[in-house]
């Protein structure tokens, strides 16, 4: 329905419908919120710069590794204990060893595991290698010892012995080792590149968080510090040390800043039962005097460290700025969502009753009924129409009701209705209306008349008084004989409606009879379009259908559906 007005009229224009009422309460209630609201506003445009496009960093990471040990009677340089690593941004330092060493390529008993352990040539396959198997089983079941016996096996001898890394570590001292990390930076969006080694760098200082934060070179033992670990303990089976480089970069002019911020911490976890640390093996191979090829097997315990680039950039936009203004405005709608969240719960609870709430609901909740669901009634001594809800169980005019907030102004200018102009009938017709409204109270009136006018009826519907307690009827006043009453009045509003009606035919009195229905409804209930739901008062009627009388006596009455 609402897409075919459009089209009807695209030129159409519909606006809510507010409410407006004075409460201090619910003033101080919106300001709050709305008060609330531009600090947090403010806040996150500033805090979070939302005026800015951001943009993520694109990152390239080089490092170097100085430092020099002794253990194990030689020298450790970097050479030996820094052993690049495949993975990008990362590098590795060597802290533990265990060395097997004058290995050469022949026959020996295999290391004692499960599959391994043997008691005669049956139990090893001549061939067969297992996924923990340091060569290839010869079908050959020899002595280990002086108590076991294993497969033969064609390997590397002597197969390494599956024992624990030596405690403490061998390179423990490599804890005073340093690295410098070089960390170049790029935003293409706003072609900008900044590194994290300033110009005026001092080479000789080292990483603290409260004196030197800005120094790319790191002590490895601090490190570790930093991520809460123990060098020495880390040491004996190695593990993996994240060390984080974070860039909040604000590229505007009048308030730069781009430098990286260093975090630390440990990613495999010192809890992990199963295989813990960080390890893995790697051979020097030599050659004999005899032409034969000989090695050093080392299985290699250490750290490695991963570097962890990320962050972004950002700079002034005028579009993310409106754009953040645009999208916060309707915040402000919460303040007017809150006070319609209490005044809802009011409505729902029964608890308790105000007044002041009571009016505002009627006000703004407006409940469309159908003209044969409800019943409008307007009592003379009371200022609002009252709704009453169909069907009847008792009298009209005993029936509970409510007031009725959606109708116009009650009372209309009696003004419109007629004019003063010379009449030589008006006094003989005034006279004649007075005779008829100098009425009594009739012995016949029913109990639940207040005025003594009304007639006898068995209808429930029409059961009704032009008053809601005791006193004078409508009927007996000068506005009603000139409103609803006058002849003159009438004859106006039918040909108002229309101009050529004949006001001389047979037709006469039912047309002014109809119209004087018309003219006490748009006098009491203040609009002609409540015709269909308004109830005329029995004393009324029976006044207008004595003015008015219909030919045959037999009057229809209030229709009911």
């Amino acid at each position: 329905m609402v897409s075919c007005g459009c089209l009807k009229d695209p030129f159409h224009y519909d606006s809510p419908k507010s409410i407006r009422f004075r409460s201090v309460g619910c003033v101080c209630a919106k300001w709050f919120i709305y008060v609330v609201i531009a600090i947090y506003i403010c806040y996150t445009l500033i805090a979070d710069k939302r005026y800015q496009e951001k943009e993520e960093v694109t990152s390239s990471v080089r490092t170097s590794v100085k430092g020099v040990a002794h253990a194990v009677s030689r020298i450790w340089d970097t050479a030996e204990y820094a052993i690049p690593m495949q993975s990008r941004d990362s590098f590795f330092v060597m802290t533990n060893i265990i060395q097997t060493e004058n290995q050469i390529q022949g026959r020996c008993p295999e290391a004692p595991f499960a599959k391994a352990i043997c008691s005669t040539d049956k139990s090893c396959e001549n061939g067969s290698a297992y996924v923990h198997s340091n060569g290839v089983q010869t079908g050959r079941c020899v002595q280990y010892n002086e108590t076991l016996k294993t497969c033969e096996v064609m390997a590397w001898c002597p197969v390494p012995m599956e024992e624990s890394p030596p405690v403490p570590a061998v390179l423990r001292s490599s804890e005073d080792f340093t690295v410098l990390i070089k960390n170049n930076v790029h935003f293409p969006k706003f072609n900008y590149t900044v590194q994290n080694i300033s110009p005026n760098f001092n080479s000789s200082c080292t990483f603290n968080k409260i004196t030197s934060p800005l120094c790319p070179i790191f002590r490895l033992g601090d490190i570790l510090q930093e991520a809460k670990e123990n060098f020495s303990e880390v040491a004996v089976k190695g593990g993996v040390i994240a060390i984080e480089i974070k860039w909040d970069c604000n590229l505007d002019s009048w308030s730069y800043y781009c430098s990286p911020e260093y975090g630390f911490r440990r990613l495999d976890g010192k809890t992990r039962t199963q295989y813990p640390g960080f390890s893995y093996r790697f051979a020097r191979y030599y050659k004999r005097e005899n032409g034969k090829e000989q090695r050093t097997l080392f299985r290699a315990y250490g750290i490695r460290f991963d570097i962890l680039v990320f962050g972004t950039g950002g700079k002034f936009r005028s579009v993310e700025l409106f754009t953040f203004i645009g999208s916060t405005i309707t915040y402000f709608g919460l303040a007017f969502t809150a006070i319609e969240i209490l005044f809802s719960l009011y409505n729902c609870s029964g608890c308790w009753k105000i007044q002041f709430c009571d009016n505002i609901i009627r006000k703004k909740y407006e409940t469309v009924l159908e003209p044969k669901q409800v019943m409008l009634v307007s009592y003379v001594d009371k200022p609002h129409v009252i709704l009453i809800k169909r069907p009847l169980k008792t009298s009209l005019q005993d029936a509970e009701g409510s007031i009725f907030e959606n109708h116009p102004v009650k009372f209309s200018d009696p003004c419109s209705f007629f004019t003063k102009e010379p009449n030589e009938n008006h006094d003989t017709e005034e006279s004649q209306l007075s005779c008829l409204m100098q009425s009594t109270r009739s012995p016949k009136c029913p109990k639940w008349c207040c005025c003594g006018q009304c007639n006898l009826t068995q209808k429930f519907h029409e059961q009704l008084c032009c008053r809601s307690t005791d006193g004078p009827c409508i009927t007996t006043t000068y506005w009603f004989k000139k409103l609803v009453l006058s002849r003159e009045t009438l004859n106006k509003a039918l040909l108002y409606e229309d101009p050529f009606l004949d006001l001389q035919g047979d037709n006469t009195s039912n047309q002014l009879r109809h119209a004087a229905y018309k003219q006490y409804v748009h006098w009491r209930f203040g609009s002609f379009e409540l015709e269909d739901r308004a109830v005329i008062p029995s004393c009324c009627r029976g006044v207008i259908r004595s003015t008015y009388p219909k030919a045959d006596g037999n009057y229809t009455g209030f229709k009911i559906e």
